[in-house]
């Protein structure tokens, strides 16, 4: 999906949502495909089943009339949680330990309300944006606005939020999604198989995952050969460079794109908290400079901070920025960002490519 079609994409959900703000879903007269129509104890009703390989804050297991999806950290030093999801038409599963006090959600979903923008692209892939019923605007949760939308589920942006214990006792199921924790892109992109547990969809997420995954091996593969180039990446917020840790999402993306950073080694998974001097001083030099804000041109990042005319990448005008689509989309397409990233830092590797996220500032 092209930069064009993804800002239609998302203008589009967002109209759609205007008219059904205060309807429910039972007004809405939307059916609900998959439903076992007569229930059989032993049979499958799962016939295509996910399998996690990358991704390690979530499992996935499979119960005939149920799954267990549990997810191990929903949120920054928070405990497990596990969501039992019931195959819509089966009778609610009769279960002990933990599992008794789990929330059940019947699947698949027709209303599901998103607390973060990174899920509209991994139900894009999905192809099922028809389940968004509502989305988050602000950090926290409007209960009121999640109320009146009426989900099956709302899906957290994985942080914790005062309002979701409300949301229960009002009925509204809550499922934590934390891929923003993995610390890798594979990892993040495979969260993708939780929207398929919520609609259904686990034969095609296979499929997609597997092929991106495949592709993403071809691109580290084909840049491994390449001398890797230094780069420069992060930029200032709030009187501090935000500088990605070496172990992380964003520092493991540049080295299998080819490139190197001074902060490659650190294997934290966070962002560094840096000054200016001191990133001037080790990486000020660099030819390529990524960032990751809406900026157009390069007198929007002399506007920002006129220091930023210092950096070589600057001078040279080596600045690309992969915009907010970076992360929305590009968590659910990885294979993507890297070709990006190849194609920018050893351009001689892919004297075709056509870019689906950065730019370069002029």
């Amino acid at each position: 999906m092209s930069r064009v079609s993804w800002a239609a994409l998302a203008a589009a959900i967002a109209l759609a949502l205007i008219p059904c703000a205060c309807a429910s879903l039972a007004d809405t007269g939307r059916p609900r495909p998959g439903c076992i129509a007569d229930f059989d104890p032993d049979a499958d009703y799962f016939p295509d089943k996910s399998t996690v390989t990358d991704a390690v804050n979530f499992t996935i297991s499979y119960h005939r009339s149920y799954q267990v999806l549990t997810v191990r950290q929903p949120y920054p030093n928070a405990s497990a949680e596990s969501y039992v999801l019931v195959r819509c038409g089966a009778p609610a599963p009769h279960l002990t330990g933990d599992l008794a006090r789990a929330q059940q959600v019947t699947v698949p979903v027709t209303g599901l309300y998103s607390a973060s923008t990174t899920h509209l692209g991994m139900l894009a892939e999905l192809d099922r944006t028809d389940v968004v019923v509502g989305h988050a605007r602000g950090a926290q949760v409007d209960v009121e606005a999640v109320v009146a939308a009426d989900p099956d589920v709302l899906v957290t942006a994985g942080i914790d939020d005062p309002g979701y214990a409300r949301l229960r006792d009002a009925g509204v199921d809550v499922l934590a999604d934390a891929e923003w924790l993995e610390a890798t892109p594979l990892g993040r992109a495979e969260w993708v198989k939780v929207f398929a547990a919520l609609t259904g969809t686990e034969k095609n997420a296979g499929e997609l995952y597997a092929k991106l995954r495949g592709d993403y091996g071809k691109v580290t593969q084909n840049a491994r050969g390449a001398r890797p180039l230094e780069v420069l990446a992060g930029t200032m917020h709030q009187g501090a460079w935000s500088m990605p840790a070496g172990g992380g999402y964003a520092g493991r993306l540049i080295v299998d794109a080819g490139g190197s950073y001074p902060w490659a080694g650190d294997t934290s998974t966070g962002s560094l908290q840096l000054n200016f001097e001191s990133v001037f001083a080790k990486a000020g030099h660099a030819p390529r400079w990524l960032v990751t804000t809406d900026w157009k041109t390069l007198d929007d990042a002399l506007a920002a901070d006129i220091r930023y005319g210092r950096l070589t990448a600057v001078r040279d005008g080596q600045v690309w920025s992969a915009g907010n689509d970076y992360w929305e989309r590009g968590v659910a397409r990885p294979d993507l960002v890297l070709a990006d990233l190849v194609a920018i830092l050893h351009p001689e590797l892919a004297p075709d490519h056509r870019f689906a996220f950065y730019r370069k500032l002029t």
